[in-house]
């Protein structure tokens, strides 16, 4: 069965998964890029990426049915388990099943195919910016409230509101740890340049 994203809203989505978990298909191809690209940023491994979308996906895919839409979107929901499974993963370095070996869809080619195409582009895009390779890896000496909120801010593009949304912070303490935690990153990218 093909659904049809676009003319869908979120609200009707989630009715649609609660009779047909089939349905998860539509959240999956709405958030996939940008969830991957958030985590692609934050790893800088394409390997540690895919495992992390399959968990995070995962996770919604089994949560779903009990998600009830209470002002935050789907998409919100899926970064803040995205961000949880990144902890996970840099805290105990666990890696996860693949989202194909754990849930059977009807097209698995349509998402293998995603994910190829989006090594190749990420994997192109990392050479061309070894400056950005640097700043990840000291990125990833900061603390874990310093990563995320740098990530969501830079990398993601995302306005300091939606990161206290995405957060559960006020925003003004999203303005504090961006701060802090850029003067940190700017420190730590001084030293490896001397």
């Amino acid at each position: 069965m093909y659904y049809c994203i676009k003319a869908l809203g979120e609200t009707e989505i989630l009715a649609q998964i609660k009779t047909d978990p089939g349905a998860f298909r539509q959240v999956f191809e709405l958030y996939y890029k940008s969830i991957f690209g958030y985590i692609f940023r934050r790893t800088a491994n394409f390997d540690d990426t895919a495992d992390i979308v399959s968990e995070t996906f995962l996770k919604a895919f089994k949560k779903i049915r009990n998600f009830e839409y209470r002002g935050i979107s789907i998409k919100v929901w899926l970064y803040r388990i995205a961000i949880n499974e990144i902890n996970l993963h840099f805290r105990s370095r666990r890696k996860g099943k693949r989202l194909f070996e754990n849930i059977v869809m009807k097209e698995p080619e349509l998402f293998r195919t995603y994910l190829q195409e989006d090594r190749q582009s990420l994997e192109n895009e990392l050479l061309q910016h070894k400056k950005y390779l640097t700043v990840v890896t000291q990125l990833k000496q900061l603390p874990d409230r310093y990563q995320t909120v740098i990530s969501l801010r830079f990398f993601e593009g995302k306005e300091n509101r939606e990161i206290a949304e995405i957060l559960k912070m006020k925003e003004g303490t999203i303005k504090s740890l961006l701060s802090r935690g850029l003067e940190k990153l700017k420190k730590l990218c001084n030293e490896t340049t001397q």
